[in-house]
């Protein structure tokens, strides 16, 4: 008689112990899912047409829908009464990575991020705190901060040097910079501007205004006709949406200007270089984080040595000796030989 019973028995169990393995290798009548990442992104008043600040976090976060296949989602935020809104409705609605755009959202986050301990925020030029200003250090929370004060150097660079060999339209010594409201970031910019002028011409005055916006225009056009009214014949815009304006009217006066944030040369003929701030990097930098599972909180700075800052180039031709020197000064900025500051010298 033949004894087929173990051999039978020994068979079944090898089948039912199969079939789990096949299930999770992803075989017929596999369940098995990959969630996709969420991410909401909300812009200060600027909004995403203010064609830099906003416009390039979007760029960033555009960039990592292609390369990591995530949802991205955005909310614009048309008052600061807007911000809690904003990130809140993110935050409840399961996104991953809810990202802040500016230095104006800091208390927001902090008091969302509070709320929603499980879920990963990140802020463009600051941190979450309290109403007082005083950072939480929320450990879901990245701070993306920038060396502003590099990207204006390099620009000022450019403004003192051009007025110090009389390659200005007027040759007045007198050169400018429109802000949109008082906050460190756009402080830090106009500071090394300022700084970066007077060093390449000691004989020059900069005179520095803010037009108490980021996205309304007309006001900025008329802090810099002001400036210009004073002989000011190089404009560097430091407001966004709102120096746009100032733009324009250095285009329409017949002198120079400076675009911010990203290369605005396009923006109006008038502009002669932009100073690069690169808001694509950091966004795309937290999303990329929360993607590989790298996500950590605490601040993260972006400068020369790792290619957040910068300048471009505009609608001049920049002379050898000027682009040399420009050169100079990154390198020594970036071996720490030359300390550019974070406050706007006085006088």
């Amino acid at each position: 008689m033949k004894r087929t019973g173990p051999r039978i028995l020994t068979l079944g169990i090898l089948l039912l112990m199969l079939v789990p393995m096949l299930s999770a290798c992803g075989g017929a009548g596999s369940t098995t899912t990959t969630k996709k990442i969420k991410v909401g992104l909300v812009t200060d008043t600027g909004g995403l047409n203010d064609r830099g600040f906003n416009s390039l976090a979007n760029q960033g976060m555009q960039k990592a829908i292609t390369d990591f296949g995530v949802q991205g989602d955005v909310k614009e935020s048309k008052s600061d009464a807007d911000y809690i809104p904003n990130l809140t409705s993110f935050a409840s609605g399961g996104y991953d990575l809810v990202i802040a755009v500016g230095f104006l959202m800091q208390s927001a986050v902090g008091t969302v991020a509070a709320q929603f301990p499980n879920t990963h925020f990140a802020i463009i030029d600051g941190s979450g705190t309290d109403a007082q200003g005083t950072d939480l250090k929320q450990s879901n929370v990245m701070a993306l901060f920038f060396k502003e004060q590099d990207a204006g150097a390099l620009v000022g660079v450019i403004a003192g040097m051009l007025e110090k060999n009389g390659a200005t339209p007027n040759k007045t010594h007198v050169v400018s910079a429109v802000g949109g409201l008082e906050i460190p970031p756009v402080v830090r910019y106009i500071a090394g501007y300022k700084w970066a002028v007077l060093k390449e011409d000691p004989t020059a005055k900069v005179l520095v205004g803010y037009g108490g916006s980021f996205s309304d225009q007309a006001k900025c056009l008329d802090v810099a006709n002001a400036q210009i009214a004073q002989k000011s014949e190089i404009v560097f815009q430091v407001a966004g949406g709102c120096g746009i304006g100032a733009l324009q009217a250095a285009g329409t006066k017949g002198v120079y200007s400076i675009g911010v944030d990203t290369d605005q040369k396009a923006l109006n003929t008038s502009v002669i270089a932009s100073a690069l701030k690169r808001v694509e990097t950091a966004s795309y930098s937290a999303i990329k984080a929360v993607h590989d599972g790298t996500f950590s909180g605490g601040q993260k700075l972006f400068g020369l040595d790792n290619d957040g800052v910068g300048y471009a180039t505009g609608n001049i031709t920049l002379s050898a000796d000027i682009v040399a020197e420009v050169n100079t000064v990154s390198g020594q900025i970036k071996a720490g030989t030359l300390t550019v500051p974070t406050t706007v010298p006085t006088p």
